[in-house]
């Protein structure tokens, strides 16, 4: 069975944020997940942790200014000193919080603005940032996502993602599958979690359309789910989706499980 992380930035929001960590164990979760730790200290957020024996499973770099309309940091040329400012500051972080992979967000192009140079930009970053992380034990991670949630993001597709990871020549630069992403992008999503699964490092989930519980919508994730134990995956799957009600209410398709 796959292991699932409530992504708590989605989930559970009926509470506080640190609240949800103890709201997604009580529901029966192991793991989290979250976009973003930076509001809090990290030994806070470790306590949390401790205190109902979840894992952390993954969290974003810093993106840049949110408000702004920024969304990473990793192919924007010009910023790379402030890409390597968050890889320190998501490397800190990820030291207390035990999680093995960190998602190196991409962020957006400009219209106009050359995809070559921002490709170039992304390779040199993520080979400059692979040893630190390395030397660490921790893993950077790369996410193709949709231009319909994020439009303008650089990233969008899988074997676009696979070409970076090869020019990088780095093990520890991997994929982040999100089949909610790659459904709205490009279907097919057995035959792409068969042709990736050698580079996927964390997968995510949610319901196509909508990015609701993942029982509702046109993805049948109970043949995914066997799938992903059929090949093999043992790493987390982040349920990185919007609940329609209460959280509770819509984890049927969890408890089956």
């Amino acid at each position: 069975m796959p292991n699932f992380a409530a992504n708590i930035s989605m989930m559970f929001t009926e509470h506080d944020f640190l609240d949800r960590i103890g709201a997604a164990a009580k529901a029966g979760f192991k793991g989290v997940e979250f976009l973003f730790p930076y509001d809090f200290p990290a030994e806070e957020i470790k306590a949390r942790l401790d205190e109902h024996a979840m894992t952390q499973a993954l969290f974003n770099t810093y993106p840049g200014s949110w408000d702004g309309n920024e969304r990473g940091l990793a192919a924007v040329p010009g910023r790379e000193a402030d890409f390597e400012a968050a890889i320190e500051q998501a490397l800190g972080y990820a030291a207390v919080l035990g999680n093995n992979c960190i998602h190196a967000m991409s962020g957006l192009v400009p219209e106009g603005a050359s995809r070559d140079t921002h490709r170039a930009t992304i390779v040199a970053n993520l080979k400059r940032a692979a040893p630190v992380a390395a030397a660490q034990g921790k893993t950077l991670i790369i996410e193709p996502i949709n231009t319909r949630d994020i439009p303008g993001y650089f990233l969008n597709y899988q074997a676009q993602a696979r070409a970076i990871i090869d020019d990088v020549g780095a093990d520890n630069v991997r994929l982040q599958f999100d089949l909610y992403h790659c459904q709205i992008m490009e279907g097919d999503l057995a035959m792409h979690m068969r042709e990736y699964i050698d580079i996927i490092a964390h997968m995510q989930i949610a319901g196509t359309p909508g990015r609701h519980e993942p029982d509702v919508g046109e993805v049948n994730y109970p043949f995914l789910f066997d799938l992903m134990d059929e090949l093999g995956y043992t790493g987390w799957v982040g349920c990185e989706y919007r609940p329609k009600g209460e959280t509770a209410a819509g984890l049927g398709w969890f408890k089956g499980r």
